[in-house]
């Protein structure tokens, strides 16, 4: 049984997301969308911290360059540390007022995908968007509703989102960069939950957060579920690898709705594999 540790702290996230573990800084770096803040961890010292943003935040990435982007509101800004900046690097185009960032991810050649999604999660008016060089344009031709857990497989072949409300995991074969047709890989059956954010292992296995089912689970190379860890919260929102040797499981959860003892916790799993160091995005 896999060991799971509640990260301590004084705060818990209202909707916990945007997973990073930065190697350069030693840390994890995540939001908490709907509290509208930042947080930073590092395991070497227990120390948690957490910086007020002013707008919704859907994901932290680190800058190839130096410090990180984020996704706020609908842009894309950049954030430093140390004193705490953020600033607005580009607006998401044509996005309703209705509308905010959720998930990203960057890719081997350092560009992000990135998805949007209606507040209110109740109709397909998100997109899929490409951010490269500064640039953002339309990823996908599919309206989502919400858009979730962008990963890249360790060849950097494909690339796998979801639409959490369809309850697809869909795969793309990534071609210089342009996305291929997707075409559904993991169907979550009953029980199984929503998926959410979602993370590679060094063995190629996709380990998805499970929301509503309170677990994250592990699917094979060919899309079975072959592990499944379970959680003290039912609201399992994301994933990531991070730690020294990258061998600890970092999980957010959410408090929006639940009145659970450790909902919109931080979890550190041993998961038995290890992950990969994520990409930074580049410009």
């Amino acid at each position: 049984m896999a060991a799971v540790r509640v990260v301590p702290r004084d705060r818990v996230d209202v909707l916990g997301e945007g997973l990073f573990w930065s190697v350069r800084d030693g840390a994890l770096l995540w939001t908490d969308i709907l509290g509208r803040r930042i947080n930073r961890f590092r395991p070497a010292t227990g120390q948690v911290e957490s910086w007020e943003v002013g707008d919704v935040v859907g994901w932290i990435i680190g800058r190839a360059k130096g410090g990180f982007v984020a996704g706020i509101g609908r842009s894309i800004a950049q954030v430093s540390f140390d004193p705490f900046i953020c600033e607005t690097l580009a607006d998401i185009p044509g996005e309703p007022a209705t509308n905010r960032v959720n998930d990203a991810a960057a890719d081997p050649q350092g560009q992000l995908w990135l998805g949007t999604m209606p507040y209110a999660c109740d109709a397909p008016t998100g997109s899929f968007y490409r951010f490269s060089k500064g640039g953002i344009s339309r990823a996908a031709p599919e309206p989502f509703t919400i858009p979730n857990g962008p990963a890249i497989d360790p060849t950097g072949r494909f690339l796998l989102h979801t639409d959490s409300a369809m309850g697809v995991i869909f795969r793309h074969e990534l071609h210089d960069g342009v996305l291929g047709p997707r075409e559904p890989f993991v169907t979550f059956e009953n029980g199984w939950g929503s998926p959410d954010g979602m993370a590679f292992d060094a063995e190629g296995h996709l380990w998805v957060a499970c929301w509503g089912a309170g677990c994250v689970t592990r699917f094979s190379p060919e899309g079975r579920p072959v592990r499944r860890i379970e959680l003290p919260a039912s609201q399992i929102s994301n994933c990531t690898f991070g730690g020294a040797d990258l061998d600890r499981l970092y999980v957010t959860s959410a408090a929006d709705g639940v009145d659970e003892e450790h909902g919109g916790a931080l979890f550190e799993v041993d998961p038995g594999c290890r992950g990969l160091p994520p990409f930074p995005y580049e410009d």
